[in-house]
């Protein structure tokens, strides 16, 4: 039997958020293989120990991608939070986190689109496009809502050819 900490007093998974940004300044989103409603996000992922920020974007981005050709462009000034809901936050990561706490990385992305592939090892997205940066906060799931307007007011300025 799975003990849980009082979801208040449950600690943040730390991890990483990679807004991807190709060439026309159009941004990568994935559509989540494991929920209900058709859900799209960037791509993110925890932090393994001794592991540092941008360690953790690139490895991300590779198994989540199949690549990690980018070159990155900044970073958020802050970490930045999402809490679960707690009926998801007792069904993830074995009930011990109630969100997550993430630096979040802006990238341009070098390789060509075949470089792409989201059927990875362990795959997480149906099916993947680019979009324009301000489209993709209205199709994630409403609890990261805030988060990502967040990370779109810090890297609209990337949302440009380049």
């Amino acid at each position: 039997m799975t003990h849980h900490l009082a979801y208040d007093h449950r600690p943040y998974r730390l991890g990483v958020g990679i807004v991807l940004f190709n060439a026309e300044g159009l941004v990568f989103a994935a559509r989540r293989k494991d929920t209900k409603e058709p859900a799209w996000q960037f791509p993110q992922g925890g932090i393994d120990a001794e592991e540092e920020p941008a360690e953790a974007m690139l490895r991300e981005l590779g198994e989540e991608i199949g690549t990690s050709n980018v070159t990155i462009l900044a970073e958020t000034k802050d970490w930045l939070s999402y809490d679960l809901p707690v009926d998801l936050a007792d069904r993830m990561w074995h009930g011990l986190f109630r969100g997550q706490r993430q630096k979040w990385f802006a990238a341009r992305f070098l390789g060509t689109d075949g470089d792409i592939n989201v059927e990875t090892k362990h795959p997480e997205f149906l099916e993947w496009r680019w979009m324009p940066l301000a489209e993709v906060p209205a199709l994630i799931v409403p609890f990261k809502r805030g988060l990502y307007d967040a990370v779109v007011r810090e890297f609209a300025r990337f949302a440009v050819p380049g």
